[in-house]
C-alpha cells in the first residue's frame, strides 16, 4: 500500500516492534503520529509504564514525529482487568491479550485516532491484512493473528501491520539501522500493558494463596495445591506433599477449592465438539474443513463449523484438555476468519 501523505497514528508502546513500525511508515512518506496508550496498573505492584512511556517519547523524538498520550485506563480496567478476574473466579481461563486488542488498541485507540482525523492506525503486531482480510504473520514463532480474531472487521480495514511480512530478526536489524534508542530493549513477557507482571503474579496478588486438596482421577488425595483460582486446565502444577509427578490439572471445583490432577495431559470427552460463545467473524465464508488453534502457539487442528457457527466439530480427538474461556481461532489456510470463546 502507498502510504505517502497518509495520516497514520501508531501505537507506540516503548518496545522495539512499534518503534520500527513508526520508522518504516515515516520512511515511506506517511504523516506519522506516535501515541502511547496508558492502561490501568495495579496499585502496589511493580510496573514499567512510566519507563515505557519515556522510551516511546524517545523514539518519537528520534523520528521527529508528534507524540501524544491516550489515557485508556477506564477501558482497560473494565474490558480487560475486570473481565480477567471475573473469568478466573468462575473457574475459566481467560485470554486478556484478546480483550486488550478488542477493547483498547482497536477500541479506544482506534476510535481516538479516527476522531483525530487519521486515515489509518498501525501497530507492531506480527500479522498481515490483505483486502481487509486478516492473515498470519510470516514468522510462525511470532505470528499474533491468534490475538486479533475479536477485532471488529471495520477496524482491521483501517489498520496497518508493517511487520507482518518480517521475521523478528529483521525487525531487530531495522531498529539498529534506524538508530532507534530502544533497539536492544527486550520484549515484554507480561500481561498486555502490565509490563513485567505475569498473570500468575497478578492473580496471586488479587486472590492470595488458598491451599486446598488435589485428588487423582480415582478420587484419592495425592497432595495439596495453593488455590484453584491460580491454575488452569492442562497446566503442569507443583503440588505439596505429593508423589513425584509430573502432575497436570484435569478438572477444577471452584466451590470446594479442589483440583483433580493426572500424571498425563487430560483428554477431551468423546463428543469431540467445542462450543463457542461471543463469536466474531471476519468473513462470511466459514464452510468446509477449517483449521483452528485453541491456545497461542498451540497445535493446529482441523474440523468443521456448524451452520449456526456455535460449535466446532473436530476431525480427530485431542490428546489434551481444552480450557473454557480460552479462544478458539479459526483459519482457512493463512486467513484468520474469526473465532469465539470456548464454552464447553
Amino acid at each position: 500500500m502507498n502510504v505517502q501523505g497518509k495520516k497514520i497514528y501508531v501505537g507506540l508502546s516503548g518496545g522495539v516492534d512499534s518503534a520500527v513500525t513508526a520508522a518504516l511508515l515515516k520512511e515511506q512518506g506517511a504523516l506519522v503520529t506516535g501515541v502511547f496508550i496508558k492502561g490501568w496498573y495495579p496499585p502496589g505492584m511493580p510496573c514499567t509504564w512510566a519507563a515505557d512511556r519515556r522510551d516511546a517519547m524517545r523514539v518519537a523524538a528520534r523520528l521527529h514525529i508528534p507524540f501524544q498520550t491516550l489515557d485508556a485506563s477506564e477501558e482497560y480496567k473494565r474490558g480487560v482487568i475486570d473481565y480477567l478476574l471475573r473469568e478466573y473466579k468462575a473457574g475459566r481461563t481467560p485470554n486478556p491479550d484478546v480483550m486488550c486488542n478488542r477493547e483498547v488498541k482497536f477500541g479506544a485507540f482506534f476510535t481516538y485516532a479516527m476522531q483525530e482525523g487519521a486515515d489509518y492506525i498501525a501497530t507492531g503486531h506480527y500479522a498481515q491484512t490483505e483486502g481487509g482480510d486478516l492473515l498470519r504473520g510470516v514468522d510462525d514463532a511470532k505470528d499474533q493473528s491468534y490475538f486479533l480474531w475479536a477485532v471488529p472487521s471495520g477496524a482491521l480495514q483501517k489498520t496497518l501491520f508493517p511487520l507482518g511480512g518480517f521475521q523478528k530478526d529483521k525487525t531487530r536489524t531495522l531498529a539498529k539501522k534506524f538508530n532507534l534508542p530502544n533497539a536492544t530493549k527486550r520484549d515484554s513477557q507480561g500481561i498486555c500493558f502490565l509490563g513485567s507482571i505475569s498473570v500468575e503474579d497478578f492473580l496471586r496478588e488479587e486472590f492470595g494463596n488458598n491451599p486446598g486438596i488435589a485428588q487423582d482421577e480415582q478420587g484419592e488425595t495425592v497432595g495439596t495445591h495453593d488455590g484453584v483460582l491460580l491454575h488452569t486446565l492442562g497446566e503442569r502444577i507443583a503440588l505439596t506433599d505429593a508423589p513425584s509427578g509430573p502432575w497436570y490439572v484435569v478438572r477444577k471445583d471452584v466451590e470446594s477449592n479442589t483440583l483433580v490432577v493426572s500424571k498425563t495431559h487430560a483428554t477431551r470427552t468423546a463428543s469431540n465438539v467445542i462450543r463457542l460463545s461471543e463469536q466474531n467473524w471476519l468473513t462470511d465464508d466459514v464452510s468446509g474443513i477449517l483449521q483452528a488453534q485453541y491456545r497461542y502457539h498451540g497445535p493446529r487442528i482441523e474440523g468443521t463449523l456448524s451452520s449456526d457457527r456455535t460449535t466446532f466439530t473436530l476431525s480427530e480427538n485431542l490428546d489434551e484438555a481444552v480450557a473454557e474461556g480460552q479462544s478458539l481461532v479459526l483459519y482457512k489456510g493463512e486467513n484468520c476468519i474469526g473465532g469465539g470463546i470456548i464454552s464447553g
